[in-house]
């Protein structure tokens, strides 16, 4: 006949974790292994190789994307430009309707903001705020009489370049 031992009573989470740190070999022992899953003990990381061809591969990207980026950026300008002219020539036709005439190149812009000494009729101010920059913190240009033909009036943008006349945008 067999001999039956009593089973071993089951142990509370308190004692098995005071007997895995009174005891050593109790505990399990964890063993680093390297990538190739040696167990040799290097730590993890990535190497200089790696990571230099990291780098390389963001600058290729970056030096692609950047002056695609920076294009898109002059072409917006150029184009909010060109809609604040139109919308500026609007506001002077307005001006005009009310005074019966577009201001001076004397009076300038700043007859949008304010009233202009003889002005019985106007009507403004008709732009918010102070008188409007192009996209490039420039003040527009405006003259009158126009120096083109066909144009009551010269009200343009010199674009990036303050003063640069190959750059410059004005009234249709």
């Amino acid at each position: 006949m067999r001999k039956s031992f009593p089973r071993p009573r089951e142990h509370s989470a308190i004692h098995k974790l005071i007997h895995s740190l009174a005891c050593p070999r109790a505990r399990p022992r964890f063993r680093r292994r390297d990538r190739a899953g040696t167990g040799i003990g290097s730590q993890a990381g990535f190497t200089l190789l790696e990571i230099l061809v990291v780098i390389a591969i963001l600058g290729l990207l970056i030096g692609l994307v950047a002056p695609a980026v920076l294009r898109q950026l002059g072409s917006a300008r150029t184009s909010v430009a060109r809609q604040s002219i139109e919308r500026i020539g609007t506001i002077l036709d307005l001006y005009k309707l009310d005074i019966g005439s577009y201001p001076s190149t004397d009076q300038g812009l700043q007859a949008l903001v304010d009233q202009p000494t003889g002005a019985a009729n106007w009507n403004g101010p008709y732009v918010k705020g102070s008188v409007p920059f192009d996209p490039w913190n420039h003040p527009f240009t405006y003259r009158t009489p126009s120096q083109r033909g066909g144009h009551d009036y010269d009200l343009c943008s010199n674009g990036p370049t303050e003063g640069g006349a190959n750059s410059q945008m004005c009234n249709p």
